[in-house]
């Protein structure tokens, strides 16, 4: 076989049919203005007592992929939720979701269409502004250093409170086994915890 000789049989060239022309453009243009179906919707967030309507898609509203503590944070002005790693393995980011500790960096907002959903600034009284007892009991036990994981350590605490008034130590080690701190000893963390876990016993 001599050297640079076209081999058309072994890579046939595709050929285009120009009657199907109009037809993929059409189809092409139709994508292009084609919306996903969550666009043009409004979910409704029960936010610490507070009903929300925001539009998906729309100025002001929410987009598809944002995350619910973005949501918090960036529309909702409640920056008490953290954002550390943003991968869910932090914990700073836990919000309290129908009663349930959530990492609120992943889970879409759209996802939480009905849902009901307390933050960190959801626990202090609304009348009088005093301190959730747990929140109490952080300072009182200086359960904190920097303070920028404190928040998603007591929405835990305070899911695990609600739930069973009274844990063991075991079982509290198990709630927090998910948040985690470089500034100080979970120690001061647990027992300011068990505290509260204690009254009433």
């Amino acid at each position: 076989m001599a050297m640079g000789k076209t081999l058309d049989y072994a890579f046939p060239r595709r050929r285009h049919n120009n009657s199907d022309g109009g037809r993929d453009m059409a189809v092409k243009k139709r994508n292009q203005t084609r919306k996903p179906a969550f666009n043009d919707q409004t979910i409704h967030l029960t936010v610490n007592g507070h009903v929300y309507a925001l539009d998906v898609g729309r100025p002001g509203g929410v987009e598809p992929f944002h995350t619910l503590s973005h949501t918090l944070r960036e529309t909702l002005g409640l920056t008490g939720t953290k954002i550390s790693c943003d991968n869910g393995a932090c914990g700073a980011c836990t919000v309290i979701m129908d009663g349930k500790a959530v990492l609120s960096c992943k889970i879409l907002t759209i996802e939480c269409d009905g849902k009901s959903i307390t933050t960190i600034e959801g626990l202090r009284n609304p009348e009088t502004g005093e301190l959730d007892p747990l929140q109490q009991a952080f300072v009182d036990h200086t359960a904190f250093q920097c303070g920028f994981c404190t928040p998603g350590m007591i929405m835990t605490s305070k899911a695990l409170l609600n739930e069973n008034p009274h844990p063991t130590e075991e079982e509290v080690k198990e709630a927090l086994s998910g948040n985690f701190c470089r500034c100080i000893s979970h120690y001061h963390v647990l027992r300011a915890v068990m505290s509260i876990a204690d009254k009433g016993r």
